[in-house]
């Protein structure tokens, strides 16, 4: 499916540009960096990530999975990413003066790198949930109601300009890993399982998909 496709390669740029960020926060907190980069990063957080990106998720692929594939969209993985998308948001909001400050005293400095480091953590970690849950099983389940494609769009001028500028500071700071996140398939850590989520198994397996899977379970 292209939208999906589309949605991966955007996650590689995104994710690359939070290590980015975590760079020039890094050059901030030592009083070195443009501190009008900070606004070309909020910009390309808040237009390329949360206005095209991110709605595309909602308006597209979420919609169609409840639409279209019967999957709820009130609890389980839909709702608790379209949760995650609005939690990103609130960090951003938070971020988002700091980024662009002249001058950095101790305290401001802390705070903005507690929150970058949140920010792209709960970043990171809602990529591989998406990438290794949602996109494939939504894919499948839309398959099975013959979806087979989903509509994308151009982005608007705005959100060209943060994606080109988002290029632009992969090059003024060089990503930097976080060595303390450990990335990988599924969503054991998501921070919504148990409240919004209970599992995909549990949220959207059918009776069908139950007992296959115990027969598969017997047979072995």
């Amino acid at each position: 499916m292209q939208l999906i496709e589309d949605l991966r390669a955007e996650h590689e740029l995104i994710e690359r540009v939070a290590e980015s960020l975590r760079a020039f926060v890094t050059a901030r907190m030592a009083n070195q960096g443009d501190p009008a980069d900070g606004g070309r990063f909020l910009a390309f957080f808040r237009h390329y990530v949360g206005t095209f990106h991110h709605h595309k998720e909602e308006a597209v692929f979420f919609q169609a999975l409840t639409e279209k594939a019967e999957v709820p969209g009130h609890r389980g993985p839909v709702a608790a990413l379209t949760l995650e998308h609005a939690s990103m948001g609130r960090l951003l909001d938070e971020l988002g003066p700091l980024l662009g400050e002249p001058a950095l005293d101790a305290d401001s400095g802390r705070h903005l790198h507690d929150l970058a480091v949140e920010y792209s953590r709960s970043l990171w970690r809602h990529i591989d949930a998406e990438n290794s849950v949602i996109f494939p099983e939504g894919q499948e389940r839309l398959r099975r109601f013959h979806v087979r494609e989903l509509p994308s769009r151009p982005m608007t001028d705005p959100e060209q300009a943060a994606h080109d500028g988002g290029l632009a500071l992969l090059a003024a700071y060089p990503p930097e890993r976080d060595a303390e996140v450990h990335r990988g398939d599924g969503c054991v850590t998501c921070p919504s399982y148990g409240i919004a989520c209970e599992g995909l198994e549990r949220e959207w397996w059918t009776d069908l998909e139950w007992e296959d899977m115990h027969e598969r379970m017997s047979g072995d």
